[in-house]
């Protein structure tokens, strides 16, 4: 059975309930590593300076305690796989679990894919593509 490394699962668990939730489930199905949750000051001001985050501290949901934003990638048996299309396939499985769970009732809020930031289901269209980046949508 697949599970989150001791790194992987102490980033998981700064961050919101609903994320925390989704990737317990993702994991049983689909190996991944989590990259990243809460960033303090420091690490989101060099993650925008080195064009990997488009926002600067605090504004990035990634600031916020426990965090509303995790960076998550597939892992493959030679490593993270960054490549684009093995990134998207993930991330739209991704989408497509939070989905059913939000259906059921395990979470409570949507989550927007940083491959599709407007939600419009057109990844063609993004202009910043950060396939690993998930984050808690506000209800409404």
């Amino acid at each position: 059975m697949k599970h989150f490394s001791q790194s992987s699962a102490s980033k998981l668990a700064g961050c919101h309930r609903d994320l925390q939730t989704l990737f317990n489930h993702i994991i049983l199905e689909r190996d991944c590593s989590i990259i990243c949750g809460f960033r303090d000051e420091d690490a989101q001001n060099k993650a925008f300076s080195e064009g990997n985050s488009q926002k600067k501290w605090p504004d990035s949901k990634h600031n916020t305690q426990p965090s509303l934003a995790v960076d998550v990638a597939p892992y493959e048996v030679t490593g993270i796989d960054w490549g684009k299309l093995q990134s998207a396939e993930f991330a739209g499985y991704v989408a497509a679990t939070a989905d059913q769970l939000l259906r059921i009732g395990s979470i409570s809020h949507r989550i927007r894919r940083g491959i599709d930031w407007d939600c419009d289901f057109d990844v063609d269209d993004t202009k910043f593509w950060d396939a690993c980046h998930f984050e808690i949508m506000p209800n409404g």
